[in-house]
């Protein structure tokens, strides 16, 4: 793994580098973006770097620079030959002191790659008690407040899934911990608005712009007793199917399902460069 770290590459990656009164580490302060990398090229790059601008923004963080941004990327990935990757970049309030409010210096940035193990084609998913609030200051921003999903996939990993579902205070289902949900009812193909509080996931938009569906609200309970199939979308995981979600079995990778996964694999190469 290689990592930059404001505009300086590290000899050891996993050596200190960031202080430890860094409002990022004691509070959670901090926006994120996770880029797949194919071959060595980052893969839809631009939209990812505009949801790290809107997510800093939507914390109150001054917004990156996406330009050093672009250096740090270009820093990480020269001289490391990655089929298969992922880019982290990590954008926090800088120093600060040990509390809640912020300090008045630079904000730091955080560039890291390494390589990515290929999920498999399907998986199980379970849903947890606790609900997203669609109404937080937090909701739809990807922040590195991250504790509830830390927590919220212990609960799963314990019940053999590898994601947890969400729900919202309405009821209404939500999201996954680092994904967002499609599911099938009468043959048609829906997934959560983004007023559920969901994220605005990257694969979620090129989901709906290649292939369609519908988006939509609904008990999560419809999923359970009427859904035919399900997958779920992410950077990381690109279309996964779902095959048990809680107790009950689903056509995994269904029809849809299958469809979806080949108009991906056809365009997928359109996004990838810088």
């Amino acid at each position: 793994m290689r990592t930059w770290v404001n505009g300086e590459l590290l000899n050891n990656p996993d050596a200190p580098a960031v202080a430890a009164r860094d409002h990022g580490l004691t509070v959670g302060d901090g926006v994120f973006e996770v880029v797949k990398v194919v071959e060595g090229r980052p893969f839809a790059l631009a939209p990812h770097l505009e949801r790290l601008a809107r997510s800093a923004r939507g914390l109150g963080l001054p917004e990156p620079d996406l330009d050093a941004v672009r250096r740090g990327i270009a820093a990480v990935l020269e001289g490391e030959p990655l089929t298969l990757g992922r880019i982290r970049m990590t954008w926090t309030g800088g120093l600060a002191p040990l509390g809640s409010d912020r300090g008045h210096g630079p904000a730091t940035l955080v560039v890291s790659a390494g390589e990515m193990d290929v999920w498999p084609d399907t998986t199980a998913v379970a849903t947890v008690p606790w609900p997203r609030n669609e109404r937080g200051a937090l909701a739809g921003l990807k922040t590195t407040s991250y504790g509830e999903n830390v927590r919220a996939l212990a609960h799963v990993h314990d019940r053999g899934a590898s994601e947890a579902i969400f729900a919202n205070l309405q009821g209404h289902l939500c999201e996954g911990t680092g994904t967002n949900v499609f599911y099938v009812v009468d043959g048609e193909l829906r997934t959560p608005t983004l007023d559920s509080g969901c994220l605005a996931g990257i694969t979620r938009r090129l989901v709906l712009d290649w292939y369609g569906g519908v988006e939509v609200d609904g008990p999560i309970e419809v999923v359970a007793q009427h859904a035919t199939e399900a997958f779920l979308a992410s950077t990381t995981r690109d279309v996964q199917g779902i095959h048990r979600w809680d107790d009950r079995e689903l056509s995994a990778p269904g029809p849809i399902t299958t469809e979806v996964r080949k108009v991906w694999q056809e365009r997928e190469s359109e996004l990838l460069g810088d």
